[in-house]
């Protein structure tokens, strides 16, 4: 059984039972899973999580789940890369990239989110499933409803990129396009909800589908050998990742699985789409909603549901906020492409530029350990990176002609390189 014993209000902390519920009937304000620590002690420990299987179900007992897995069986547990070659290039002690490019079966932290949601959402009843995407997410419901035979409508903007669409059609959901950016699909999928009464997993499943994303941190720390990076950087899209990474952290601490380092968290947007670094860099609570203008469309949010309270976590952390142009985050994913031979899309283009601007402005010390995490893989968005590269010679198959192209080889250029230097800048 679970160790989940409620649904508690961030705001005024009311308690409901486990059920299909976004909000607080009293303020309003959003509803999160309530755990049972004490119950946990003893019987959550190292050696039972490391004795689960090598997916993000390992963490099972961490989760809001009564049954088995309906979901993502073999998702999570995805590399956490020591990158030597990109921290010599950067200047700094000891680096990590998280990297849930390589998730299974999407290529992006989203299958964390939504095996969660699917599980419950069966536990609930619902035999439709949906969400309002950006892309990632609807490609992950797509897939995981396929395998779980539950009927699916995913809720897209009209003007998704192309490799997008095919990956999500391709399962077979229902695919419908919006007029419009994310935050009016958002709207649309909030009526859709009450309407039909389905599982939208990021609507009234979101208290259950955001603990998913508590995956990402646990395997942070016991991939570390059971301890916490400094500083972790994570980008900001709806807002659910940053709070429950730091989450995941927290409840570690709490159980004695970890030492507490006092780690920070720091948020990465978009320059055309950064209200909550916004927010953090002019030191206010409330950020501004935007209308976005970004490539990292995965991360183009401009009304994110859970903005203010990734201020809060990286205010209350001691950390702070980035944000990096188009030309930013395109060299930076060239350079992570180069150093360690990941290929990410804009969003984890833009965690790592503004990594590199927070070590440069000092934000994050050279000699303390960092984490970037990296939630998307780059095939998903090839148009970004379209007329990047020189067009390749074609040569006659003669070993001459070869010779001539070894000769004219060089390195790449040091243009390639993201620079900034300021601690909190937004373009």
């Amino acid at each position: 059984m679970s160790h989940a014993q409620s649904l508690v209000c961030k705001e005024c902390g009311a308690r409901y039972p486990l059920e299909p519920r976004t909000v607080c009937d009293i303020d309003f304000g959003p509803v999160e899973v309530a755990y049972d620590y004490d119950a946990m002690r003893g019987h959550v420990t190292r050696q039972s999580i490391e004795a689960g299987p090598r997916s993000l179900w390992r963490y099972r007992d961490l989760l809001p789940i009564d049954g088995r897995p309906r979901a993502g069986l073999k998702s999570g547990w995805t590399p956490l890369v020591k990158a030597d070659r990109l921290a010599a290039e950067l200047g700094i002690r000891e680096l990590y990239i998280k990297d849930d490019s390589a998730n299974y079966p999407t290529f992006s932290y989203k299958d964390r989110v939504v095996a969660v949601a699917l599980t419950k959402a069966a536990e609930f009843g619902f035999d439709t499933v949906g969400c309002a995407s950006t892309g990632n997410l609807a490609h992950s419901v797509a897939a995981h409803a396929a395998a779980a035979g539950m009927r699916a409508f995913v809720v897209v903007p009209h003007d998704l990129e192309e490799g997008k669409m095919v990956g999500m059609t391709v399962f077979g959901p229902r695919v419908v396009r919006v007029r419009g950016n994310y935050d009016d699909v958002n709207r649309l999928c909030s009526q859709i909800a009450d309407k039909y009464n389905w599982a939208i997993v990021n609507v009234n499943l979101r208290p259950y589908y955001t603990e998913g994303a508590k995956t990402h941190g646990f395997e942070i720390a016991e991939q570390l050998g059971w301890r916490l990076p400094k500083h972790t950087v994570v980008p900001v899209a709806g807002g659910t990742i940053l709070p429950k990474v730091a989450k995941a952290y927290h409840e570690l601490i709490t159980l004695g699985l970890v030492e507490d380092n006092q780690p920070r968290f720091h948020g990465a947007q978009a320059a055309g789409c950064n209200p909550v670094v916004d927010a953090i860099c002019k030191g206010e609570d409330i950020f501004h909603p935007q209308k976005p203008k970004t490539i990292a469309k995965s991360i183009a949010i401009g009304n994110p549901a859970d903005g203010y309270y990734v201020i809060q976590t990286v205010r209350k952390s001691g950390g702070t906020g980035m944000s990096a142009t188009d030309d930013e985050i395109i060299a930076a994913i060239k350079l992570l492409a180069r150093m360690e031979g990941i290929f990410t899309e804009p969003a984890g283009g833009t965690t790592l530029a503004c990594a590199i601007k927070l070590i440069q402005s000092g934000a994050i010390p050279r000699d303390e350990s960092l984490c970037v995490c990296i939630t998307g893989n780059g095939l998903k968005t090839l148009e970004v990176m379209q007329g990047q590269f020189a067009q390749s010679p074609v040569i006659e198959a003669r070993l001459a002609d070869f010779d001539r192209i070894v000769q004219e080889a060089t390195e790449p250029a040091a243009a390639n390189h993201v620079k900034g230097n300021s601690s909190c800048q937004t373009a």
